[in-house]
């Protein structure tokens, strides 16, 4: 394994806001993207190279940051990025992805490429990601763990060992249905609130000092909502997904998951009803609408 230098496939907003670290952290980074526009972008950044094709990173360690697991079988199986990874080598998956899927992926890199597939998804979004303040949620094995915490220190603030491979992917699903569930909760109070009469600003400062608060009252609405922002940088769309990724998980291990469907029953109905690819705090102004 070169330490000095890491291949980075998946340079859109997150991705690129983690790969931007790892120069200051030491590491070379050699980037692939399906964006010529972000290609150019790197040529032009220290310590930075642009890989020639999506086959060509040439490095033993390689992290992806995709949207879903389609794609990051697309980029590996069909496009051929696993059997570029040299013997030995390993690939970190920082993506949402399918846990399921990504165990079967992991055996399959294991046993045709001699690759080591372990998954790493975040929180703390984008902003998160620029200030090196991400959680870092691992899955694999422990000397798989141990050979990439490095490279992870250098993107996020914590970086924690989940479990087995899959284990990552699990716990970012999980969590963010329960962060999506708490934003609903949390508007459709806040919005109750000031309709009966109560400044939205002095209810945060008393919840987020009282055993209502969340991650939807300490940053999502100060932050996003009240602002009128509405900018966080993670789309609903992929909220959806996620919360689709975790009631997979509920159901398959028997979980009572009533609260979890309403949840994601409300975060679909947004989705249909907003124009484009909304941000994942409209929810917020969508609920207003009612």
């Amino acid at each position: 394994m070169a330490p000095s230098e890491v291949g980075f496939v998946g340079l859109g907003n997150m991705g690129m806001a983690m790969a931007r670290r790892l120069p200051a952290a030491g590491y070379q980074v050699v980037g692939y993207d399906a964006s010529p526009g972000i290609m150019r972008e790197i040529a032009g950044l220290d310590g930075f190279t642009p890989a020639p094709g999506i086959t060509g990173l040439g490095t033993d360690v390689v992290l992806l940051c995709l949207h879903d697991s389609d794609v990051v079988e697309h980029v590996l199986l069909t496009e051929g990025l696993l059997d570029s990874v040299p013997a030995g080598g390993m690939v970190i998956d920082m993506s949402s992805s399918d846990p399921a899927r990504t165990r079967a992926l992991a055996a399959r890199a294991d046993e045709e490429a001699d690759v080591t597939l372990i998954d790493a998804p975040v929180s703390g979004g984008v902003s998160g990601a620029r200030a090196g303040t991400l959680t870092i949620m691992v899955g694999g094995p422990p000397e798989a763990f141990e050979l990439a915490r490095p490279i992870l220190t250098g993107i996020g603030k914590r970086v924690v060992h989940a479990g087995d491979v899959g284990a990552g992917h699990a716990t970012k699903a999980l969590n963010n249905l329960m962060s999506s569930a708490n934003l609903i909760v949390a508007s459709e109070a806040l919005i109750a609130g000031r309709r009966f009469g109560l400044d939205p600003a002095v209810m945060l400062e008393i919840i987020n000092g009282s055993t209502g608060r969340s991650g939807a009252t300490e940053n999502k609405w100060p932050q996003f909502v009240l602002t009128e922002k509405f900018d966080m940088g993670f789309t609903m769309r992929l909220t959806v997904k996620d919360i689709r990724l975790a009631l997979g998980i509920e159901h398959a291990t028997g979980t009572p998951s009533s609260v979890s469907e309403a949840v994601l029953a409300a975060w679909e109905a947004a989705l249909s009803e907003l124009p484009g690819n909304p941000d994942h705090s409209e929810i917020a102004r969508w609920l207003d609408r009612g």
